[in-house]
């Protein structure tokens, strides 16, 4: 299976860190926050990655390179302007391919265990959710036996946790432009197509300074 790394955000909280550093190259304990992810998906199985860039990109091609050091290869889908969730993903699919593949934010920090989704996809997607956090504290969807519905305030909803495995065909249908992923998966929900599971383990949406912070905690605790 391949794997894909969201890498095209701009990170406007993150600054200054984002002024003339790529998001994903913003570094805890010393270490670039997408780095955690190549490290993490080779060690899972993952060996062919995709990963999109925007906002200062060449940067992260220039760090990570083909990824031969890290034991996997590196293709790069280039978007100059950035094209969204789905819009990034409908560009880089001739990289993917066929089948069904990971899909990962790079804006995240996690010990999600990554070849736990080294499985057949039953339907159009499988979705990670995780408890909401404060910051997003009415989630975004439910678990209903196994399937994900749209969230619904009469129901313990979860949050996204930006870990997915999508099937192609997710994307019948769509144009070459920028747009969101989640109209695409609640389409999917509504036809039962979806499915999911909780994650309890470490996950934090390095999305602000004081999140970035927590990461350096986690990192110095031993995570």
């Amino acid at each position: 299976m391949k794997a894909m790394i969201l890498a095209a955000g701009k990170g406007e909280r993150l600054r200054p860190l984002t002024l003339h550093t790529p998001k994903p190259l913003v570094r805890a304990a010393g270490v670039p926050l997408i780095e955690y992810h190549v490290r993490a998906l080779a060690a899972a199985g993952f060996h062919e990655l995709v990963i999109n860039h925007a906002w200062l990109g060449q940067q992260i091609e220039d760090y990570l390179g083909d990824g031969a050091r890290f034991g996997v290869r590196i293709s790069y889908s280039a978007e100059g302007e950035p094209l969204e969730t789905g819009g990034g993903i409908f560009r880089a699919l001739p990289l993917l391919g066929d089948a069904p593949f990971l899909v990962v934010n790079g804006d995240i920090f996690t010990d999600y265990p990554f070849a736990r989704l080294q499985r057949a996809l039953t339907g159009l997607a499988h979705l990670v959710l995780v408890d909401n956090p404060v910051h997003h504290h009415a989630g975004d969807f439910y678990l209903d036996d196994g399937q994900v519905r749209d969230a619904q305030a009469e129901h313990a909803n979860l949050t996204y946790s930006g870990i997915a495995v999508l099937s192609p065909s997710l994307f019948a249908g769509c144009q070459a432009e920028a747009f969101k992923l989640a109209p695409l998966l609640r389409r999917a929900m509504a036809d039962g197509l979806v499915g999911g599971e909780r994650f309890g383990g470490c996950w934090v949406d390095v999305g602000t300074h004081e999140r970035l912070a927590d990461v350096e905690r986690l990192l110095a605790q031993g995570h």
